[in-house]
């Protein structure tokens, strides 16, 4: 795959149907009958594969998490979090 990014040119057809051009579609890795994920990103549309997006936001977290401390449980500590916000709610 090549790592720069490629312009092309394509018309929305009727229903919002959008072809994407075939040179385009093998250096994506898109298949027919593949299901892609479509999201709004600064007034650009993104489309991507359900599991090339799960492995970005798996990779995204194991870095971010693996710079917490073995010893610190986040769960631990999201569960007090939940416990106080309940005993604020019922002061209240």
């Amino acid at each position: 795959m090549n790592n720069f990014s490629q312009s092309v040119e394509v018309s929305l057809g009727r229903q919002g149907r959008l072809v994407i051009p075939a040179a385009l579609r093998r250096e994506l890795g898109f298949e027919e009958g593949d299901a892609l994920v479509a999201r709004q990103e600064l007034g650009r549309l993104v489309l991507g594969k359900p599991e090339r997006i799960k492995q970005r936001l798996k990779k995204r977290l194991k870095q971010r998490f693996s710079e917490v401390p073995a010893e610190r449980k986040l769960v631990d500590e999201l569960i007090a979090e939940r416990r106080e916000e309940n005993r604020r709610d019922a002061a209240e």
